[in-house]
């Protein structure tokens, strides 16, 4: 039977539980990765977070390749690879790799470097290329438009406020530039384009640098991997998407207030490139239980978890338990107004409840897929919860995986 319902793609995390190690978060994680495979998820990505004492997916590139090597159809990838700390060549070559083994199943994630801003700016996204240690100053980019400062229920959708941006407390920014410091992120990247097109341009076999020397990877080229950008506004990452007619995945997870202008800005840049018609995933917090009840109590802890993120102290928590959660009526204004936009678009419930909001999330962004990521404390919960989501979906990539499949190799207009 076919499935009228867009595919449903898992973003992991690895999540460190409270009283558990960063070892049995990635064995876990493997693990989880083969039930994804035989539930049939279209993908499982995987994200770049360091010195996170709740979160071991470092290596993304790491972790695909042991996933490919123990499942036979999912796709694995980055959600993504941080050009702070990796070069474009480097991400390419490790995920060639992967692809020389594993072709057609393998997707390339790249994220913009990521640096602490100026004192007193208030945007908490990089130019897209870091000074690094002692260098000259980013560049100035366009600016963009804030995110709303108001909720809005856009066609049954909640867009939340943007949260206040707290990179201006001078104990999180000492925080960050040190972490930078122990992390190695010193690399200079260039423009966002320039080292996107990079990865295209070893790919066909046609990089030369500035003085017209040739280049090749012989990993790259040719490679059998597919080509993301992930974007968490309507910046130069949805843009330059656009611009080279790349794949676009929007986070409304980690920024649920900028998703619409996200998806806008990378539609109305799109140019036929890698695809002939834009294709966006659009990813979202979602934790499904039996019951509306249960699924609240397993989701309390979430607060707490994305209040230690947002508060910068130490990075992502060791994920609490329940019981060890801060009761959301007990909890002080402040830290309300600084997760509430996350609590209040988390997907929590009962299967029939996901399904119809994860419905209204994919209508309302025009998604093509949906990129799931669920967090609780036990393991067998969160593997729980994907089956619930499975089985109420309707198949997650099935035969509707299969004509996305053939509707983009119809749209592709270049392997590159």
């Amino acid at each position: 039977m076919s499935n009228p319902r867009v595919p449903l793609s898992v973003l992991d995390l690895a999540l460190v539980a409270e009283g558990s190690t960063g070892v049995q978060a990635i064995q876990r994680a493997v693990s989880l990765a083969v039930d994804l495979d035989a539930l049939g998820y279209r993908r499982v990505w995987y994200a770049e977070h360091h010195l996170a004492p709740g979160v071991a997916s470092a290596a993304p590139a790491v972790l695909a390749a042991a996933v490919a090597a123990r499942t036979s159809r999912i796709r694995v990838g980055s959600g993504a690879v941080l050009l702070s700390t990796t070069s474009p060549l480097v991400a390419a070559e490790q995920f060639g790799t992967i692809a020389a083994l594993h072709p057609g199943r393998v997707d390339l994630g790249l994220g913009r470097a990521f640096t602490v801003p100026p004192s007193g700016q208030t945007s908490g996204r990089s130019s897209g290329r870091s000074s690094g240690k002692g260098g000259p100053p980013a560049p100035a980019q366009p600016p963009r438009p804030p995110a709303p400062a108001v909720p809005r229920l856009v066609d049954g959708l909640y867009v939340p406020p943007a949260p206040p941006n707290g990179l201006n407390d001078p104990a999180l920014r000492e925080r960050l530039l040190a972490q930078q410091e122990v992390v190695g992120a010193h690399r200079k990247p260039a423009a966002f384009q320039e080292e996107v097109e990079l990865v295209l341009a070893l790919r066909q076999g046609t990089y030369r640098d500035r003085a017209g020397n040739a280049y090749g990877s012989p990993p790259v080229e040719g490679a059998a991997f597919d080509l993301w950008l992930l974007a968490s506004s309507g910046g130069e990452s949805a843009t330059v998407a656009g611009e080279l007619g790349l794949p676009l995945a929007a986070n409304f997870h980690v920024s649920p207030a900028t998703v619409l202008d996200t998806v806008a800005a990378y539609r109305a840049a799109f140019r036929p490139g890698v695809l002939a018609e834009p294709y966006v995933v659009v990813s979202a917090d979602v934790l499904v239980a039996k019951t509306l009840e249960r699924a609240r109590v397993l989701a309390e802890p979430f607060a707490d978890w994305v209040l230690s993120i947002r508060r910068g102290e130490r990075g992502a928590m060791a994920y609490p338990s329940p019981s060890q959660a801060t009761a959301w009526t007990d909890r002080p204004d402040a830290e309300r107004a600084l997760v509430a936009d996350r609590v209040d678009t988390r997907i929590v419930g009962d299967p029939a409840t996901v399904v119809e909001r994860l419905d209204t999330l994919a209508r309302v962004t025009g998604a093509d897929e949906l990129l799931v990521t669920t967090a609780t404390h036990d393991p067998a919960e969160t593997r729980r919860s994907f089956e619930l989501l499975a089985e109420a979906w309707g198949g997650t990539s099935g035969a509707g995986a299969e004509r996305t499949d053939a509707e983009r190799a119809d749209r592709s207009v270049s392997a590159a």
